[in-house]
């Protein structure tokens, strides 16, 4: 196959050009759902959607679909992410993927004209959460039908106002979510920064994504006995905070111990009372486990369980625990891994096979489509921060893997 081509020149001015719409210290974008940048981001996307010769629609809650459409019908392609970012994030997070898809359609459409299979670059309305705490994965929820009867209407932003009211400020109707369900996409590709710092440790450029971890957070609370810290002998105290220290150790080193991909991060403790020179009473902590293999991530909770449950037997400390979310792992298919990375080499472009330890839109996605990830260097693993970059050469490696599997799939 011919190799395609993807112009460095013309992905750098796109980034550039799309980072200055909320341009936020120095580096950095702070572009939340619906707000008057969101709102501009997403009509330079549709612009140079047009520009390619893509036709544009937008659905109910905001999401901008880019087609080209095929000579033969059938259920969509779909390649896309999120416009949003965190407050303030980066240039990369998100954007890269939404913009990815549409120059991968544009020079496909340029280079080798119509598809067979219809072909659709997406910008995402929301993913970050970052003006709604609880609105992660708005666009993608909404194409997959998660959002429920009146959820606009009770979510309120962390400046009080609900998401409906953001949405009808820009003229969309919360009544019409509904309308925005798909039931006609075969296969979702999203290409996202890596957040992480295995390719660079590899020094690659490109990852092929099998899998998004799966993960539980626990709320757990330690309780014992309140004492004076200098008046209470050591062998006579009921020290949550030594159980703590025992537990929290425990954990992190199990997961040291199980080996990548294995993560555990304990990420909040709060001591009652909260003093120097006390014994506390209790003490309250988080603990957050992900694996992205289905049985694995149940033996790396099992494990966490049995230390914490022995640990405060042992310490004659009460230990109560509450899951608050609960994500399974979602693998991805199969075939689309092996015709993203045969399309890679075809291209040239050395990349590993490697699971995400972030959520992204594709687990939401995958509810009703085949997907796959695409994962481009991040530079020192960075994200979620004004410094997060990669390189032009890395992005449009990723393109060019990208384009290749499209083709493949709509050729």
């Amino acid at each position: 196959m011919t190799r395609i081509h993807i112009d460095p020149a013309l992905v750098e001015a796109m980034i550039m050009e799309m980072g200055t719409i909320g341009a936020h210290s120095g580096t950095g974008v702070w572009r939340t759902v619906y707000s008057p940048a969101w709102v501009a981001a997403n009509d330079l996307f549709a612009r140079w959607s047009e520009e390619a010769g893509l036709s544009v629609s937008r659905d109910a809650v905001g999401n901008v679909w880019s087609k080209l459409a095929g000579t033969e019908g059938g259920k969509s392609i779909v390649s896309g992410s999120h416009i949003d970012t965190q407050t303030p994030g980066g240039r990369y997070d998100g954007t890269l993927g939404a913009l990815s898809a549409l120059i991968a359609l544009r020079a496909l459409s340029e280079q080798f004209g119509s598809p067979k299979r219809t072909m659709e670059a997406l910008s995402l309305c929301e993913e970050e959460g970052s003006r709604f705490p609880g609105a992660n994965f708005w666009g993608s929820r909404a194409i997959t039908g998660a959002i429920a009867p009146g959820d606009a209407e009770a979510m309120k932003g962390y400046s009080g106002e609900t998401m409906a009211e953001a949405m009808l400020a820009i003229g969309l109707n919360p009544q019409a979510i509904p309308s925005a369900k798909r039931d006609d996409i075969d296969a979702f590709i999203e290409l996202h920064i890596e957040q992480g710092p295995i390719l660079e440790h590899a020094d690659l450029p490109v990852a092929i994504v099998d899998a998004i971890t799966g993960l539980r957070h626990y709320h757990v609370r330690l309780t014992g006995e309140q004492n004076h810290a200098g008046a209470f002998p050591m062998d006579l105290r009921r020290d949550p905070m030594a159980g703590f220290a025992e537990i929290a150790s425990g954990v992190i080193n199990t997961a040291h111990r199980l080996g990548r991909p294995a993560v555990t991060t304990i990420g909040r403790i709060a001591a009652d009372p909260n003093g120097a020179a006390v014994v506390p009473r209790s003490v309250s902590f988080t603990v957050d486990a992900r694996h992205p293999d289905p049985e694995k991530r149940l033996q790396l909770y099992a494990l966490h369980e049995g230390l914490m449950r022995e640990v405060a037997e042992r310490r004659g400390l009460a230990i109560e625990w509450e899951i608050g979310i609960e994500k399974v792992p979602c693998l991805s298919d199969p075939g689309l891994v092996t015709t993203f990375r045969e399309a890679a080499a075809v291209q040239g472009v050395p990349t590993l096979t490697m699971a995400s330890g972030a959520g992204h839109d594709t687990q939401q996605m995958a509810k009703i489509a085949r997907t796959v990830m695409i994962f481009v260097r991040s530079k020192d693993g960075r994200s979620h921060t004004p410094e997060e970059f990669s390189s032009i050469p890395d992005i449009v490696a990723g393109i060019e893997v990208l384009a290749a599997g499209l083709h493949r799939l709509a050729y």
